[in-house]
C-alpha cells in the first residue's frame, strides 16, 4: 500500500510540475509578445498636460504606431532631448518601469510630449497672414478642426497670438499644440540661446526623437476617437532643408 501511495504522490507532483511549466511558458511568451509589441508595433501613452485640448485631453490614453512613418499634419509623440520640460522628471519605481518596458502599463510621459507636426524639413512656416492664419509653404491652413474652443463662450483660440518665420531645418520638424495658448511649442523656443548650437536650435524637434504618430484616444472608452490631420492634404512639397534653421522678423518671448 505505501509503495502505491508513493507512486500516487509522484505521479501528481509530475503533473503539477508539468502544469506549472506549461503556465510558465506561456506567460513567458506572453510578455515576449507584449515587449515586442511595445518596442516595434504599438505604445500605449497617458496625456500628461492641457497643450493638446480638445483634441486630447489630461489623463486620455493614446495609442502610438511605429510601423509607418509620421507626415505633416500628425500628433507625435517625442522625446524630450532639448529640456523643453525643465529639470528631469524623477526616476519611477523599478517594478513600474518593467511594466511599461514590457508594455502592461501606459508610459506616463514623464519625459516625453506630445505636439501636431506643423512643419517638416525644408517646410515654410508662417505666422500670421491677414486672417490670422498659420501658412505653410505659401497655403494657410484651415485648422478649426482641432484648434481647442472654450467650452464656455464657444469661442476658438487663435491659430498664434505672435508672429513667426521660419524654414524648418533638415532631419528636424516644427510642432505646436492645439490649445495655442496654453501649449509651450516650437513658437516659443525660436528665439532661445544654446551654447555653441546655431539660431532657433532649440525649437525644431530631431526626427531621432520621435516615438511615432499617435493614432487614436483608446481610453477612456466614451472618447475613443482617431486624429484628424486632413487639414494638411494640400500643402505643396517642400523646399529643400537648410543644415540650420532660417529664422525671420523680430525676436519675441512666449
Amino acid at each position: 500500500m505505501s509503495g502505491g501511495r508513493s507512486r500516487s504522490t509522484s505521479s501528481a507532483g509530475g503533473t503539477l510540475l508539468s502544469w506549472l511549466r506549461e503556465i510558465a511558458i506561456v506567460v513567458v511568451g506572453a510578455l515576449v509578445a507584449s515587449t515586442l509589441l511595445r518596442l516595434f508595433v504599438l505604445q500605449m501613452f497617458v496625456i500628461p498636460s492641457v497643450s493638446m485640448e480638445n483634441t486630447l485631453l489630461v489623463g486620455d490614453r493614446v495609442a502610438v504606431q511605429k510601423v509607418i512613418p509620421f507626415h505633416r499634419g500628425d500628433v507625435v509623440v517625442f522625446r524630450d532631448s532639448l529640456g523643453w520640460l525643465g529639470a528631469p522628471p524623477p526616476e519611477e519605481d523599478l517594478l513600474h518601469q518593467v511594466m511599461i518596458f514590457v508594455g502592461l502599463a501606459p508610459d506616463e510621459s514623464a519625459n516625453h510630449l506630445i505636439k501636431r507636426v506643423i512643419g517638416i524639413a525644408g517646410d515654410h512656416v508662417t505666422c500670421c497672414d491677414a486672417e490670422g492664419r498659420v501658412a505653410v509653404n505659401g497655403v494657410a491652413l484651415n485648422e478649426t478642426a482641432y484648434l481647442y474652443t472654450d467650452p464656455s463662450t464657444k469661442k476658438q483660440v487663435e491659430p498664434s497670438s505672435y508672429a513667426f518665420d521660419v524654414i524648418v531645418p533638415a532631419g528636424t520638424v516644427f510642432v505646436m499644440g492645439d490649445h495655442r495658448d496654453r501649449s509651450q511649442d516650437s513658437r516659443c523656443h525660436i528665439w532661445e540661446q544654446v551654447p555653441g548650437k546655431p539660431e532657433g536650435y532649440a525649437a525644431f524637434i530631431p526626427v531621432t526623437d520621435i516615438v511615432g504618430p499617435a493614432v487614436a484616444v483608446v481610453y477612456p472608452f466614451s472618447r475613443f476617437h482617431g486624429l484628424d490631420q486632413t487639414t494638411f492634404a494640400k500643402i505643396p512639397a517642400p523646399g529643400a532643408a537648410p543644415a540650420h534653421a532660417v529664422i525671420k522678423g523680430s525676436e519675441f518671448r512666449c
